[in-house]
């Protein structure tokens, strides 16, 4: 999701020429990839299908944030009569991050649809490998990290992340056990990169609740990468300043991913309009109820 490591290497990620030559090679149109507007097509949420177990739906949020999030998902997944639950994620360490999400899931009897938003996206990408009822990943403007990849090298050349000084973003609080640095945004970086298509107001009061981000979140390598052995979804907001579109569609793209474009939106599109992204999982609902 975010380069962190900046606060250590002052310049560009190590990853960033294999991801520019990535991007080069998949190209960064949009077309033919379906819109949001069309992503969930006629019908009611299919939350069960005759004589198959009903799908829990586990969303897992990203870096500044918390579950409530997901507070429109999930009550258009509850009107519905969906199964949803919102998993804790620490944002302290990718690897015990993820193995709290998959302890979490493994709990849930029954299949289970992985759904990540920003750095959530690479906890359900390992999660998933340790987890064998997840049927199913949805990506919302998220990182699917490879394995071996820290989420610094995600973020996308084009991202404030990689072109604004860190001080700008930042705000560091030391004091960690471990000795790590914990992270908080900025009200600028949060208002106007972060979630810039939100209410002004809105936006700074989710600027004043969110939650701190360690260091070793970001820049813990990856060990596993579970949208090679499931299906996937991702949805892409065109808007989006923190993982550019272009990154997360190259993402999707060796992924095999079912793609669907918001055209505007920002960061926190699953905030602004959660009927799009819920669109989005009504799809893989279709796909894992079948």
């Amino acid at each position: 999701m975010l380069g962190l490591s900046r606060l250590r290497r002052p310049r560009a990620i190590a990853a960033a020429v294999a991801l520019t030559a990535a991007l080069a090679l998949v190209g960064t149109g949009h077309a033919g990839l379906p819109t949001a507007a069309h992503a969930q097509g006629p019908g009611p949420l299919p939350c069960t299908a005759p004589g198959r177990q009903p799908v829990t739906v586990v969303l897992v949020h990203g870096a500044w944030a918390d579950s409530s999030s997901w507070n429109g998902e999930i009550s258009e997944l509850q009107r519905a009569g969906c199964a949803v639950r919102a998993a804790d994620n620490p944002v302290e360490n990718l690897t015990t991050d993820s193995e709290k999400v998959a302890a979490f899931v493994r709990a849930i009897p029954g299949p289970v649809l992985l759904v990540g938003h920003s750095y959530g996206g690479a906890v359900i990408s390992n999660a998933a490998a340790e987890a064998d009822n997840v049927v199913g990943l949805v990506y919302v403007d998220a990182a699917a990290p490879a394995v071996g990849e820290p989420l610094s090298a995600l973020d996308g050349s084009t991202s404030v992340i990689a072109t604004q000084p860190a001080s700008e973003l930042f705000e560091q609080v030391p004091g960690t056990p471990d000795g790590n640095t914990n992270l908080l945004l900025t009200e600028n970086a949060f208002v106007n990169y972060f979630g810039d298509d939100l209410p002004k107001d809105r936006a700074r009061q989710l600027w004043a609740a969110q939650t701190m981000t360690a260091t070793p979140a970001i820049d813990t390598p990856s060990r596993y990468a579970a949208w090679k052995t499931l299906p996937s979804w991702y949805f892409i907001s065109t808007g989006d300043k923190i993982i550019t579109p272009e990154s997360e569609l190259a993402m999707a793209r060796r992924a095999h991913s079912h793609v669907t474009v918001f055209h505007g939106g920002s960061h926190l599109t699953l905030v602004s309009h959660p009927d799009a992204v819920t669109a989005v999982i009504a799809k893989a609902l279709r796909s894992t109820t079948r």
